[in-house]
């Protein structure tokens, strides 16, 4: 198969760029279904009138359905995005880029799908699928899985199964909570989660940025004290990834501190802790659950964050993650690999 595709590549690579086109078209009305031409027409990045062709070729085939609404995919279209996936994952070279940053990273394992969530945004979703299918294989009865919050963290949340074969698992969030939305806290998504697994769930009722004096009072309550356990006990744990400057925002530092973030070079965040180009822990915001040094004993540490924008924030924070999970995105996958080239390259210099 291997051979075939890079003969396919050399002497007729017009037809792997059709498909290419093509997949991506039927996912994103896949994704974004019912959709109008102009709106699908932005989200791929191609003209109308390309898309207008390429959609009677889609419906002269039965892949896509046009009406009212706006398009949306068959069923036979939605087979062929499922088969095609393995082949689009193959003839993008995605599979040696995986084990390349297997390799320089350090980590247990590396996924990688198609695309790049900074210039398509239903790639979050693909993003989703893929770290759901992964956990939905690791997870078995009796585990304690924590989670953190965030948008992407939903997406793979909302595309978990039902799942019928588990039994007395856990689900806790892995942090205090976050922000004012609710619907993609750590312990809505930690009940959400429970409810599809028939797990329980505990709740974290402690928001970040919590002063010392109230963090001290309310560690000695006993429901606090037995969900902090749980959490340190985790053997799973879902987590997204957040550019530094952009987080510290969200998690409300002041603006001296985030300051001094940026001036001692911070330029990733994972469950509230901030990480240096070298990968070290330089900061982390006063709240209860996992840190950094926690990692390294649980057996699944998931991280789940695409967009070629987070490629530095992404290589600080899992860097050396030996039991590491990556999850990620095409577009910050090479840019990964630029940055890790352009490292070698400046010390082979030196």
């Amino acid at each position: 198969m291997d051979e075939i595709l890079k003969l396919q590549q050399k002497i007729v690579p017009e037809l792997i760029e059709l498909l290419e086109k093509r997949y991506n078209i039927l996912r994103t009305i896949y994704y974004n279904q019912p959709v109008g031409r102009r709106i699908l027409a932005n989200s791929v990045n191609l003209g109308e009138r390309i898309v207008r062709t390429e959609i009677n070729f889609l419906k002269s085939v039965n892949l896509i359905e046009v009406s009212a609404p706006g398009m949306s995919v068959t069923a036979e279209g939605e087979n062929i995005i499922d088969k095609l996936k393995s082949f689009i994952h193959e003839i993008k070279g995605l599979s040696d880029i995986e084990d390349v940053i297997k390799e320089k990273l350090d980590v247990k394992k590396v996924i990688i799908v198609p695309g790049d969530m900074d210039e398509d945004r239903t790639v979050v979703k693909e993003l989703g699928r893929a770290a759901a299918n992964y956990i939905k294989g690791v997870i078995k009865s009796g585990d304690i899985i924590a989670l953190t919050g965030g948008s992407t963290i939903k997406e793979v949340i909302d595309n978990v199964p039902k799942m019928q074969n588990i039994y007395n698992a856990l689900v806790v969030p892995a942090r205090g909570g976050m922000g004012k939305q609710v619907e993609i806290q750590a312990n809505t998504l930690a009940a959400n989660l429970a409810n599809k697994i028939g797990g329980s769930y505990k709740l974290l009722h402690i928001p970040d940025n919590i002063s010392d004096r109230a963090l001290d009072t309310m560690l000695n309550e006993r429901d606090i004290k037995d969900i902090i356990e749980n959490i340190k006990n985790s053997n799973v744990l879902i987590y997204g990834i957040g550019r530094a400057d952009e987080m510290a925002k969200r998690r409300g530092v002041t603006p001296e501190m985030i300051d001094k973030l940026t001036a001692i070079g911070t330029v990733g965040e994972a469950f509230g802790c901030y990480f240096n180009k070298d990968g070290e822990v330089v900061y982390s915001t006063p709240t209860v659950g996992i840190n950094s040094s926690d990692i390294r004993r649980i057996n699944y540490p998931v991280a789940v964050a695409g967009g070629s924008s987070k490629a530095e924030a992404i290589l600080a924070t899992e860097k050396g993650n030996k039991s590491g999970v990556l999850i990620t995105d095409e577009g910050a996958a090479k840019e990964i690999l630029r940055l890790i080239k352009e490292y070698e390259n400046s010390h082979t210099n030196n």
